[in-house]
């Protein structure tokens, strides 16, 4: 190793992160939330304007032997789209920038663009711009997502105290699950050509995985029964990694049941099918896309016969830490063994 050199992996994504974080010196006043969060917030007057941007890069994020291209990019805006709701707005317009190599046709690009825009359908989105280029290393995708919300609506990650009530608005461990199965299919693929994939059998998982949705719905139901979560985060890395983006940021620790995760039947039979753990899958697999988000008390009551609430947890103080509770009764530190970028 030359000297003096410091390599990506030894800071990982979120040490990258708080380190462009700390040398990031903020000029204007209507920058109210810049890098930490999963949009900025940009003071407009009447409202904030919430700006998330997002990078697929095939082969890392995405591969092409089993990912549809219009499915990939319904998922390109999705994702983005997630990153706004999970700050308590509305995605409003997004612009998209590609770069490809010549190995794609004209009618490849339309198949990607139908998904894109079939999301900008379900979402009311615009699509207002973007930028195309080459490139040597395949396909990728970056989407920037424009949003607003009530200054009073905005919801950080930092907003957690002690005692309050830990939920997430769905199931979690499908898309990981999915992406596991779709990896099996494509080497029995790839060992005997012949061989034609089945998947019928999967059908949930496999869609959790290529077909991911940002919960704007949910926080239209949060809005009707008047509350706002004191925190929040979608879940794009696992259930592990976002909690503990929510009590480092929030200053709290978190005691979670095992027996209170929500993990589809489907997902607990598809993952003991292929021999991994449904529970593993929920606290470390990620991008399922749920949203993860702390309430008091006092207004968890308000929610909490919506069908797609789910209680899992409750926050503590800061030096109890972070644990996960099993059936019996014990207690486990929770750590983050999410996704590792570098």
């Amino acid at each position: 190793m030359a000297e003096g050199r410091t390599e990506l992996s030894t800071l990982g994504e979120f040490g990258m992160i708080q380190r462009i974080h700390s040398n990031n010196k903020i000029k204007n006043v209507s920058t109210i939330k810049a890098i930490g969060d999963d949009a900025a917030v940009i003071d407009c007057g009447t409202h904030y304007q919430l700006i998330s941007t997002d990078f697929l890069v095939e082969g890392i994020h995405f591969d092409l032997s089993y990912v549809p291209l219009k499915h990939l990019g319904y998922k390109s805006v999705a994702v983005n789209v997630s990153d706004i709701v999970a700050m308590n707005g509305k995605a409003e317009q997004i612009t998209v920038s590609i770069a490809v190599s010549n190995r794609f046709s004209v009618e490849a690009l339309d198949e990607l663009y139908v998904g894109i825009q079939a999301a900008c359908e379900n979402y009311n989105v615009d699509l207002v711009g973007g930028d195309t280029t080459s490139s040597t290393s395949g396909l990728i995708i970056s989407v920037t997502a424009i949003g607003k919300v009530n200054k009073d609506k905005v919801v950080y990650r930092n907003g957690a105290k002690p005692e309050e009530v830990v939920c997430l608005s769905g199931d979690l461990g499908g898309a990981y699950i999915g992406l596991q199965i779709l990896e099996r299919e494509k080497q029995v693929f790839l060992s005997d050509p012949d061989m034609k994939p089945d998947l019928t059998t999967h059908e949930y998982v496999i869609e959790r995985q290529l077909k991911p949705e940002a919960r704007a719905d949910f926080i239209f139901d949060l809005a009707e029964k008047g509350v706002v979560p004191t925190s929040m985060i979608d879940v794009s890395d696992g259930l592990a990694s976002e909690l503990l983006h929510i009590c480092t940021q929030s200053g709290v620790g978190v005691k979670v049941f095992d027996e209170q995760l929500p993990i589809d039947d489907a997902t607990k039979s598809a993952a003991m099918e292929i021999n991994l753990d449904a529970t593993t899958a929920a606290l470390n697999g990620g991008e399922d896309y749920e949203l993860l988000f702390t309430v008091t008390q006092a207004d968890f009551e308000k929610i909490r016969l919506l069908p797609e609430v789910f209680p899992i947890g409750i926050t503590t103080k800061k030096e109890a830490g972070l644990h996960i509770v099993t059936p019996s009764g014990r207690s486990h530190e929770l750590k983050a063994q999410g996704w590792v970028h570098f």
